[in-house]
């Protein structure tokens, strides 16, 4: 096995409610609803349904006092550590500090004068709330327009330290900080000039990334780039999708680095002429029904033996194509011949049987540590 070879970027550690992020905390996923804030059903089984899929941190737009008032009643409901999104006004992140919200997503460049900042700050301190500052290619300030000519890496840095020698004049420290662009190339250039400058966590993110395909690729080459170098302790997949969608786009992209597991790291054939089965029916059946699943495992679905008893040997199940029957490996060792027609089930039964295992065997260490 190849030691990962990735070694993160020392960074001081904040927490965000219940989460922390940076230092040796695990980079945490987060996505941000789409629904209409006031519309507190429909925001609340958005959050839920990002949850079921792993999420670590979720993002809520609080554009009016309404809303403010909507987020106090969607924090009541909700367990998952939630970042209230503001712009410009102060009394708005006030009332959300005092609602119960972990983050405030405020730059504070924009929210008028310093003694509204002040307060913010104050609030922020005494709720024990963090922060992040979030610095968009697309929105940075006219004079930085007027100076670089075109949003650059060194536009984003500037408007970047602007903000974060505000909360260091005010003795602020419990915040991240985002540069995002929509270009991968921006995107990475400001993040890696930004990591050279501060030690607070940063938060990554391609922005406006666009559709499902597009986005997902455009984010993986960007954010995947940037984790390889070290550089990320939080990250959002900005699409033109649903939330939960980005939670686990977010998730693979970490897991195919090996920074952290999340459920099934699923490994499947393209598929050729040599499948004794349909492989790609069968993955499309097997990721549908174990979404649920949460223990890492890795699965294997190959459908011939060419390459099958190689990566089946690698794996916690395993399985060779062939027909009639295909051959499963349990934990690299040979097991059992399966109706290649019941192989969806079977694979099923399987993974769920492994879970319980893991779980008991878990539960089990838990006693013997404490007795």
């Amino acid at each position: 096995m190849i030691e990962n070879p990735i070694k993160r970027r020392p960074t001081r550690k904040i927490r965000v409610g219940s989460v922390y992020v940076g230092g040796d905390a695990p980079i945490s996923i987060q996505s941000m609803t789409n629904t209409e804030t006031c519309d507190v059903d429909a925001t609340v089984a958005q959050i839920q349904r990002c949850v079921d899929v792993g999420a670590d941190i979720m993002r809520v737009s609080v554009p009016s006092m309404e809303a403010a008032e909507a987020f106090g009643e969607i924090r009541k409901r909700v367990q998952i550590p939630l970042v209230a999104d503001i712009h410009f006004d102060y009394k708005i992140a006030l009332r959300v500090a005092d609602l119960g919200v972990d983050c405030l997503r405020i730059n504070p460049g924009n929210i008028g004068s310093e003694a509204k900042i002040r307060e913010v700050v104050a609030a922020a301190k005494h709720n024990d709330i963090s922060m992040r500052i979030g610095v968009n290619a697309g929105s940075l300030e006219k004079d930085l327009q007027k100076k670089y000519g075109e949003p650059t890496g060194e536009a984003l840095l500037e408007s970047a330290l602007r903000h974060i020698d505000i909360l260091d004049r005010l003795n602020f420290h419990e915040y991240k900080i985002s540069v995002k662009a929509s270009n991968v190339f921006l995107t990475m250039d400001a993040y890696r000039l930004l990591s050279k400058q501060i030690d607070n966590p940063l938060h990554l993110g391609v922005t406006e990334a666009g559709i499902y395909r597009t986005g997902t690729v455009k984010s993986a080459i960007a954010l995947g780039g940037l984790l390889m170098e070290g550089i990320g302790d939080t990250m959002r997949i900005s699409l033109a999708a649903e939330p939960e969608d980005e939670i686990k786009i977010g998730f693979d992209i970490l897991k195919s680095l090996g920074l952290r597991s999340n459920g099934i790291n699923f490994i499947a054939c393209p598929s050729c002429s040599r499948q004794e089965f349909n492989v790609i029916k069968v993955m499309q059946s097997l990721e549908e029904r174990l979404e649920d699943i949460r223990t890492p495992m890795d699965v294997s679905v190959i459908g011939c033996k060419v390459n099958g008893p190689g990566e089946a040997k690698e794996s916690d199940i395993g399985v060779v194509g062939a027909s009639p029957r295909s051959l499963v490996y349990r934990n690299g060792e040979k097991s059992h011949l399966v109706d290649t027609n019941q192989l969806v089930d079977e694979i099923e039964t399987m993974v769920r049987q492994r879970v319980k295992e893991l779980e008991e065997a878990k539960s089990k260490e838990i006693i013997r540590s404490s007795s």
